[in-house]
């Protein structure tokens, strides 16, 4: 089987909500709302499709934006990748799903559904809107249904890492299949996270004994260990080790930008990255 190269495409700005930490509007960088004429989606589409023929990759999309539902031209693009038999995940709101809007997303060949929690009710509500908590959770029993799969993320400041380990509890009682958490990469004009690289550190080790421990009880929910920082701590503990062996150009952890994953903006600008410095390329 081809190896995936995945584009992350941002089709649209357009948003129900204006989250704390959202980059899109960080310090007035985004005073208009962007986004794709349908010309310039079907010009990306094949684009990405020629690039991974090129380099013998299976293509693979995570549609966001914003909130892509939002974008008028949300459903010819399901189509495309329907006619393409492309599979794709969307990353968006919880506001405008239904019974009837996932089911369509699953035959259009939608895979997974990723929504936020960043905080329990008080401090979700606070980054992101009034209600968004609560019709987050109601949700995802929404997108099980139609046969998606729910994927959970957490942004991770120094405003929330205490509560953590009650969203692991609420997620995993709510039955979503996939949980990942990452650290918040300031751009707003306050640049402290407000985390001591310590206490994030101890953070990894409390959710690490948290998921062992809900592994051993057979939880459905799968545990994404996304940040780039877990290799470092499983390697610290044992847990991951290098081979004795290197195989040349091999990656064996930390950012895949450029190797097998780039985001389009709704601008067509294009962002990846050239080394370990996260120099924008």
């Amino acid at each position: 089987m081809k190896q995936y190269f995945s584009f992350q495409w941002h089709i649209t700005d357009e948003c129900d909500q204006r989250c704390k930490h959202c980059y899109i509007f960080s310090e007035d960088n985004c005073k208009k709302l962007d986004a794709m004429t349908w010309a310039q989606m079907e010009d990306t589409f094949y684009n990405c499709l020629d690039f991974c023929e090129m380099y013998n990759r299976q293509p693979y999309f995570y549609i966001t934006g914003g909130d892509p539902i939002l974008h008028p031209d949300f459903g010819k693009l399901l189509s495309l990748m329907k006619r393409n038999e492309i599979p794709f995940t969307i990353l968006g709101n919880p506001f405008h799903l239904n019974d009837d809007i996932c089911r369509k997303l699953k035959e259009y060949g939608c895979q997974k559904y990723q929504l936020s929690l960043d905080g329990m009710r008080e401090t979700h509500d606070w980054f992101r809107k009034p209600g968004s908590f609560d019709i987050t959770l109601e949700k995802i029993s929404c997108i099980k249904n139609a046969g998606i799969r729910s994927v959970v993320m957490t942004t991770v400041s120094g405003t929330n890492i205490e509560e953590i380990p009650d969203i692991i509890d609420t997620v995993v009682a709510h039955k979503v299949d996939v949980f990942a958490f990452a650290r918040y990469c300031p751009t707003s004009k306050e640049k402290d996270i407000g985390i001591d690289p310590a206490r994030y550190r101890r953070l990894l080790e409390d959710c690490d004994k948290k998921f062992k421990e809900y592994e051993r009880k057979g939880c459905e929910t799968y545990f994404n260990k996304k940040d780039h920082l877990w290799t470092l701590y499983e390697y610290e503990t044992g847990a991951f080790k290098i081979p004795e062996t290197i195989e040349e150009g091999m990656i064996y952890g930390g950012c895949n930008c450029g190797n097998c994953h780039l985001t389009i903006l709704p601008t067509g600008d294009i962002w990846t990255y050239v080394n370990t410095l996260d120099k924008k390329s």
